[in-house]
């Protein structure tokens, strides 16, 4: 993939009409879905350069997360990003939701570096670079995180990569509080309680995830993996509020984000927050062409 990809990908997307970007479609009525006429565009995917000693790797945003995690894991890294099945580098950035391991690793925001995305114009437009420190003004990368395309459909990203730790293990202990679990570990990358049950995740040398294991309260046991998440809906609240909740939910402790069974209606906008969405969305998309019938606030 080299950059008569992205300009192909430009002209694609062309300059009138709705139009939207898909990808793996996995979190597609997240914002609501785009409006009955819109035209459908695929960004290019591949990974066009890969640097294991500067931790980071540049690829297209129809990539998937999968194939991109293939790649790296050839030199023991990984990349911060959910692995929802078939979803793409592109699709999960322009949702910005974070996977379970966001208590280790960070919010999925932090991952991006440098994006070159096509605007409502239909030019290709660079945003950040790959050294943070040679980067000046706006911070346009963190903007079209979680914007569902509204702003600009993603060609192009750089990202930030991790190493891959060399255990992953999950441990489930019924009665134990998460909290107190959250205060004994020193760096978990999730915590999960559903109100009876708490589920940790341990990532490292298999010597420190044991020692992690070992200055827990009680006996835990290792599973496979984390419960079934509800999917009725999804919440973001105060780490500190997650204590007082009730019901059926999957909170993510540490975090605030409570998974649960029914469906959780959007949290009304603070009315300057809500203009200043406006006056985003005006600046950089005036026609409405980009991802029309889709709201960030939805």
């Amino acid at each position: 993939m080299d950059l008569t990809d992205l300009e192909e990908f430009a002209a694609e997307v062309g300059t009138d009409g709705p139009v939207a970007a898909v990808g793996g479609r996995t979190q597609w009525d997240i914002g609501g879905a785009p409006a009955s006429g819109t035209r459908e565009v695929r960004a290019p995917a591949g990974v066009a350069a890969y640097e294991p000693a500067e931790m980071v790797v540049r690829c297209g945003a129809g990539t998937t997360v999968a194939d991109l995690d293939a790649v790296l894991a050839e030199h023991g890294q990984t990349v911060a990003l959910p692995d929802w099945p078939g979803a793409t580098v592109g699709g999960v950035l322009a949702v910005g939701r974070s996977g379970l391991r966001r208590l280790r690793l960070g919010p999925v925001r932090d991952t991006l570096l440098e994006a070159r995305f096509v605007n409502a114009d239909g030019r290709l437009v660079k945003a950040g670079g790959p050294v943070v420190k040679n980067v000046s003004g706006f911070d346009l990368c963190r903007l079209l995180v979680g914007s569902l395309g509204t702003i600009g459909l993603l060609a192009q990203v750089v990202l930030r990569v991790v190493p891959r730790p060399a255990t992953s293990s999950w441990f489930m202990q019924s009665g134990a509080d998460p909290f107190e679990a959250r205060r004994r570990l020193h760096r978990p990358a999730s915590i999960l309680w559903d109100g009876a049950t708490t589920w940790v995740l341990l990532e490292g040398h298999a010597a420190d995830v044991r020692a992690e294991v070992g200055a827990l309260a009680g006996a835990w046991t290792e599973v496979e993996g984390p419960p079934p998440l509800p999917s009725g809906g999804r919440a973001s609240l105060r780490p500190a509020e997650l204590r007082g909740l009730t019901g059926a939910f999957v909170a993510e402790i540490g975090v605030g984000i409570v998974h649960t069974e029914a469906a959780v209606p959007p949290r009304p906008l603070d009315p300057a927050v809500a203009e200043l969405n406006r006056r985003i969305k005006a600046t950089f998309d005036p026609s409405g062409r980009l991802n029309p019938g889709r709201s960030v606030a939805a």
